[in-house]
């Protein structure tokens, strides 16, 4: 399935499965759970995860390298400061935290298998492939900050 390497755009996955977790609310049975429990785990999970995405954003313009996650090749340095010393992976975590949220809000158990879809997915068609070219393009330099930091958390 390598077609699908770095085919499809990230945020596109994301509202994809923002669309399929409603649908999926919409016909089976929601989870009981305290409202007021579940959505504040939504909140908080939305907050860090936005603010997460929006740190790995900053630190790749503050470093002014490509933002484009279909060609990872462009990529003129590994970052690895800022959010980056604790997550490879930080925009993608960041949507993560928010179909997470969006779980929450629904109230549907269900809608979890997509959250793990989208990190599945994501670390298959998008991560590894990332991970190849950058280790080709950066090598050493690579090698040392994928042993120092985990690809999502």
């Amino acid at each position: 399935m390598k077609f699908l390497e770095l085919k499809i755009p990230p945020v596109l996955i994301f509202v994809i499965c923002i669309c399929l977790m409603w649908l999926t609310s919409l016909i089976t049975n929601e989870v009981v759970i305290n409202t007021e429990f579940r959505l504040i785990i939504g909140m908080i999970s939305l907050a860090t995860g936005g603010c997460i995405a929006v740190a790995g954003v900053i630190e790749f313009k503050r470093m002014k390298t490509t933002l484009n996650p279909l060609k990872p090749d462009h990529a003129n340095s590994v970052v690895s400061t800022g959010i980056y010393q604790f997550t490879r992976n930080p925009m993608y975590l960041g949507l993560l935290f928010g179909l997470f949220s969006w779980t929450c809000y629904l109230a549907n158990l269900y809608s979890l298998i997509f959250v793990i879809f989208f990190h599945w997915y994501m670390t298959q068609f998008q991560i590894k492939p990332e991970e190849r070219m950058l280790q080709l393009n950066f090598g050493k330099a690579y090698a040392f900050y994928k042993k120092r930091v985990r690809r999502w958390l």
